[in-house]
């Protein structure tokens, strides 16, 4: 049996407000909550709460044959919590229909995968407990910022305790193979990858209200044809897109949310069923490993990472952000700690693109600033503000190797600390367990010593019958 994977992605950053090389040292709040506010409160009422609804009338309608995946940023949902806590309650309908997976990613959006590991962990780790918090769902499947993969991360990701990852089916990569298949990790056989199709996906993201495509109009109907005609030994269909397709990009006038809800009836009448991304993992076998040597994405024509890191002023910002990245870790400010969070958010490097044609189209849309140079100039401001502050905590006139070495005395006091806990424990047990047994004996001793008695008692009681009878003929000769 076919069967389509469906994942919407939602996500958010914290914008930044305009932000002056004369406010460094002054001014330590960076966040446009204005836009924050704006931004997101217009795109949910637009978009998210429309689609989740329409999400839900669907597994509704189809009996709960449908199913589907959604992976929500921690900075996300931090603003629908604040902002529009409604459409918090709507995925937790979804949630609770036990038909939608939620997936694992980076907290804050980050690129934290391509440069820091513990931070990538960490990150990941944080997510999975904000689902948990919400959802009740622990995350089975990662879905890396932008779809980001390669061999380099496939071990970690593995041993973080997922099964699978999805990631984009770049053609570059692929070759001349499907991304209806399901494939394995080249550096970790054990890792399952579901590969988005780029196409189909594209064709709702993209192409759904462009008159001038040669397949408009794209209704549910023909959709479906599509997917049922493609080779049967293609086992699963993955498409992947944001949920902000949906309302927002397509607009509603468009009939999108009426292409949506009537999917899976179309879908039922060719047999084609719907599976969440564990459920693939689960069902399907790798049928070859992929190999990605440098790290792929689903964003611009290229499908790699120069949507962030394309240009001299990115990598500059990004690398010197991560320049404190251990001092951060070793800080016990919240504040600071947000901060760092947010400032991790991938979209402050997708505003400095240079890029041109098409891709630069794209990225001038989300961008709120005028121009990638001063998308630079005010994160930068930004940044230093915040390097500022890290480094009242911990100046950087202290070497990399000498925080190093106290980072590692500090985990290693931590892991003593781990053990001689465990040690501890394991006395307490031992204690309880002698505590237990000593109480036992003691009660069994006393069971004995009353028995004793007992058995006593009887030997007394005739004693003192027999003295009673002697006594008897005594009296009896006085009279």
């Amino acid at each position: 049996m076919k069967a389509i994977c469906f994942y919407f992605q939602i996500h958010q950053p914290f914008r930044l407000k305009r932000y002056r090389f004369f406010d460094i040292g002054n001014d330590h709040y960076y966040y446009d909550d204005f836009a924050n506010d704006d931004i997101i409160t217009r795109i949910a009422h637009r978009s998210y709460i429309p689609a989740a609804e329409t999400l839900l009338r669907m597994i509704e309608n189809s009996d709960g044959k449908f199913r589907c995946a959604l992976s929500i940023t921690g900075t996300a949902l931090e603003q629908c919590e604040q902002y529009v806590p409604e459409f918090i309650d709507i995925l937790k309908k979804l949630a609770d229909t036990g038909k939608v997976e939620f997936l694992a990613e980076t907290y804050a959006h980050s690129l934290s995968s391509l440069i820091d590991p513990e931070e990538f962990a960490s990150q990941v780790r944080v997510h999975d407990e904000k689902i948990y918090e919400l959802f009740g769902q622990h995350p089975k499947v990662l879905r890396n910022t932008e779809l980001i993969y390669c061999d380099e991360m496939a071990p970690m990701i593995y041993d973080m305790g997922y099964k699978g990852c999805i990631t984009e089916g770049a053609k570059h990569i692929l070759g001349w193979k499907s991304p209806n298949y399901v494939y394995s990790a080249a550096s970790c056989p054990k890792l399952k990858l579901l590969l988005k199709n780029d196409k189909l996906s594209d064709d709702i993201s993209f192409r759904f209200s462009n008159h001038d495509w040669d397949s408009y109009p794209l209704t549910a109907d023909k959709y479906m044809d599509w997917i049922a005609s493609t080779p049967a030994e293609e086992q699963v269909i993955n498409l992947f897109m944001s949920l902000d397709t949906f309302g927002e990009l397509q607009p509603r006038e468009s009939g999108i949310f009426q292409f949506l809800e009537a999917i899976p009836r179309f879908a039922a009448e060719r047999g084609i069923d719907f599976w969440t991304p564990s459920e693939v993992v689960a069902k399907c076998k790798a049928v070859d490993t992929l190999s990605v040597l440098h790290p792929i994405s689903w964003a611009d024509e290229a499908r790699d990472t120069s949507a962030w890191l394309g240009n001299k002023l990115q990598n500059e910002a990004f690398n010197k952000l991560y320049s404190v990245a251990e001092r951060v870790r070793l800080c016990s400010d919240r504040r600071l700690k947000q901060d760092w969070s947010y400032l991790q958010g991938s979209d402050h490097f997708f505003y400095m693109s240079t890029k041109h044609m098409n891709d630069g189209a794209v990225h001038a849309m989300f961008s709120p600033y005028e121009t990638p140079f001063q998308a630079f100039t005010n994160y930068m401001n930004v940044l230093a503000d915040f390097i500022v502050r890290v480094e009242e905590q911990y100046p950087l006139s202290i070497e990399n190797e000498e925080l190093n070495a106290l980072l590692t005395t500090i985990r290693n006091q931590a892991t003593e600390i781990e053990v001689l806990n465990k040690e501890v424990a394991s006395m307490r047990n031992n204690l309880e367990h002698y505590n237990e047994e000593h109480a036992k004996r003691e009660a069994l001793a006393e069971g004995s010593a009353e028995k004793a008695e007992e058995a006593k008692a009887p030997k007394a009681k005739k004693t003192t019958k027999k003295a009673a009878a002697k006594k008897a003929p005594a009296k009896k000769k006085a009279e």
